[in-house]
């Protein structure tokens, strides 16, 4: 399933197409480095990225 993800540095939202590959708004491809960080397989700029969706176990924001 494809699950869309937030480009910080371009401010577009894209979608993960496996567990290590991603694809922007303009069919580039980038590889996940990390789980908030991918290369642009085109012109090599690391991109910070956010998914969406991810549930966090462990996470209480009810403070």
């Amino acid at each position: 399933m494809f699950n869309p993800y937030f480009d910080l540095e371009t401010g577009e939202i894209g979608l993960s197409i496996s567990d290590k590959m991603l694809m922007d708004s303009d069919g580039d491809l980038l590889m996940k480095m990390s789980d908030n960080m991918a290369l642009d397989l085109d012109s090599g700029d690391i991109h910070f990225v956010s998914s969406f969706g991810s549930s966090r176990s462990g996470d209480d924001e009810d403070d």
